[in-house]
């Protein structure tokens, strides 16, 4: 199923509207629907009122229940999937400054219990030294003080032990040239010192390893409400239940073939030598 990017996200009042139009056309009060749908009535009035977002499945329950003809369901299904769907394009990003974007990212780090970080091809800003940071927005066209501060800032997150971090990188990440060798080779050195916090697994996938999939992006989940993946152009959010568990899936699958603990900190130990040399 294919969707004009700039319709994501944009359609949970659409749906909520719609929803609570095909059960007042069924005849059914929110209540006997609610119980239809083993769901409690606050929710499906919630629902219907745009105040919280369904998932798939919520929605597949009450379509169910209404009896609503299959074409029906394909319709208010794929506006289900464009609301739990959102495309923020770079430009979009740029416009509004990075240095909000980080504020975003601070506010899903402090709303959330444990985050995985699959990274393919660059360190993320939560393990960068300073120097590395300015190098990797040194492209961008937009002032980014705000952006570089916002993401020194954020790394206080990782000493937050009520919190769990999981990273992965494949060798990629860990060595790709974004600053000179010595510089690289601090950065390597800086991730090995924090893999001994208590609550930070920083696990590495060195090159030739084989992986149960062939990753394609770099990914964020937060807990199991919000998968976040980026691309070149911006990045896609998701929210759908069957979408984050899938991402879950995906990244256990990397986390059992990369190095752990004393294993991934000696291959650290070894790429930060050879930057050295």
């Amino acid at each position: 199923m294919t969707f004009d990017p700039e319709q994501l996200g944009q359609s949970s009042q659409e749906l909520a509207s719609m929803l609570r139009d095909l059960r007042r056309r069924a005849g059914l009060s929110g209540v006997r629907l609610a119980a239809r749908c083993n769901m409690s009535q606050s929710k499906v009035s919630r629902i219907e009122n745009g105040k919280v977002r369904p998932s798939l499945v919520d929605v597949e329950q009450i379509l169910r229940a209404l009896a609503v003809p299959s074409h029906v369901i394909a319709e208010v299904s794929a506006l289900a999937r464009r609301a739990n769907t959102e495309w923020r394009n770079l430009r979009e990003l740029r416009r509004k400054g990075l240095g909000t974007r980080q504020a975003e990212l601070k506010a899903l780090e402090a709303s959330s219990a444990h985050m995985r970080y699959f990274l393919l091809s660059m360190v993320t800003g939560l393990l960068a030294t300073p120097e590395y940071i300015r190098a990797s927005l040194a492209h961008s066209p937009a002032d980014t003080s705000k952006a570089i501060a916002g993401k020194l800032e954020r790394q206080a997150v990782l000493y937050d032990t009520s919190k769990r971090f999981t990273f992965i990188l494949t060798e990629q990440a860990v060595r790709w040239p974004v600053v000179p060798p010595l510089a690289l080779a601090e950065q390597i050195d800086r991730l090995s010192s924090l893999s001994h916090l208590p609550n930070v697994d920083i696990a590495v996938i060195p090159t030739g390893t084989p992986t149960p999939r062939n990753p394609l992006n770099t990914f964020t989940i937060y807990d199991t409400s919000l998968v976040t993946i980026e691309t070149s152009a911006g990045s896609l959010v998701l929210r759908d239940d069957r979408d984050i568990q899938g991402y879950l899936h995906e990244f256990w699958g990397y986390e059992r073939s990369s190095l752990h603990g004393e294993d991934a900190r000696a291959k650290l130990t070894e790429w930060s030598a050879a930057c050295r040399a």
